[in-house]
């Protein structure tokens, strides 16, 4: 049964917009906005819902419903974005804005709540151009002084945010975490054969799932690999690119489909990630839930996000030459985190706001 919807003083139904323009890209950006506009409707709270989407014929809005949709159709970190979509906006009569992102118009009509990740840029801007930088740090300022509140991913990113920013956005912040998706846990046996067959792993394989941006530090991890010389065990990297030519036992995965993954992680024999900066490190997380033993840096999120399930190596490359001949075992003890919860957190926020 629905709950009665909550009215404002003068008795009109609160009303939150999302902007769920992210929702249709196969990103870390897009997983986080169709999993938490997905809970957040299931909840049914005692809220209406504006989606804000690109297109009305997106894949994941089928069976969505309980909510409008609103055309938004603006690139992100476009000059659109920031001079149309405050119209879209303010034509919608919305009484506040969700922005999964901390890329909310810098003219917003309405008070919002917006989630922010990490501070990547501030860490590490790798190639990014110093214009870039300068309209990411300009747009993340603004959005942090004028959010009514703050949801940050981890109390890591919150710290972050406190530090940078100071003690008036820390005040701001709410840690609401992220979830793992209920198809990430440990694979039969058959479903494991099947990926090794598939994706050609007959060894033992160390595996890594992530980009190879710099900060990812994907040449270290090769590098502790080669050197621990396992002859009989492969490292198997799942990213887009990779450096132009690997060792030997370094195998490289461009793609490797959303159905494979749960499996992939269960059959590895360790899953690892030597990234130097992470606001959550969801493959971490999914590794754990799929029964996947982990070696991680002991920096940024990982360790929280691991909650002590994981091997937590320091930026020494004997320490993880070490890790690799003697990784860690099953079983893993860990709690999934969920969704819901996230889901739960973040309505409370976007209720009392």
């Amino acid at each position: 049964m629905f709950k009665v919807a909550a009215q404002w003083n003068n008795g009109s139904v609160k009303t939150i917009g999302i902007d769920c323009r992210f929702a249709r890209t196969q990103s870390g950006l897009g997983r986080y906005t169709r999993s938490i506009v997905t809970e957040l409707l299931n909840r049914k709270d005692p809220l209406e819902y504006v989606l804000f989407v690109r297109c009305e014929q997106e894949a994941w809005l089928q069976g969505i419903d309980h909510c409008r949709l609103h055309i938004a159709d603006y690139a992100h970190y476009s000059l659109a974005e920031q001079l149309l979509f405050p119209g879209a906006i303010r034509d919608s009569g919305i009484d506040l804005l969700f922005s999964p992102h901390f890329n909310v118009p810098l003219l917003c009509p309405v008070p919002f709540v917006a989630t922010i990740h990490d501070l990547i840029l501030h860490r590490h801007p790798g190639d990014a151009s110093f214009l870039k930088r300068m309209a990411y740090r300009m747009q993340m300022a603004c959005t942090i002084k004028r959010a009514k509140a703050i949801l940050a991913v981890s109390s890591f990113t919150a710290l972050e945010i406190g530090g940078v920013y100071g003690p008036p956005a820390l005040r701001k912040c709410q840690r609401t975490g992220e979830g793992v998706e209920n198809v990430f846990h440990p694979a039969s046996i058959a479903s494991v054969a099947a990926v090794r067959t598939r994706y050609g792993l007959q060894r033992p394989f160390f595996l890594y799932v992530g980009s190879g941006k710099k900060h990812k530090n994907v040449q270290f991890l090769i590098d502790a690999f080669t050197k621990a010389d396992l002859h009989e065990k492969n490292l198997v990297l799942v990213m887009q690119s990779c450096p132009p030519s690997l060792p030997a036992g370094v195998m490289h995965l461009p793609a490797v489909s959303d159905e494979d993954l749960p499996a992939l992680y269960s059959a590895a024999e360790c899953f690892t990630t030597a990234s130097l900066y992470e606001g959550f490190c969801l493959p971490v997380a999914e590794a754990l839930s799929c029964g996947c033993p982990v070696i991680a840096m002991n920096a940024t999120a990982a360790p929280e996000t691991a909650k002590g399930q994981a091997m937590l190596l320091n930026t020494d490359s004997e320490a993880w030459t070490r890790a690799f001949k003697s990784p860690p075992m099953r079983p893993v003890h860990y709690s999934r985190p969920s969704w819901q919860d996230a889901a739960a957190k973040t309505a409370e926020v976007l209720l009392t706001v």
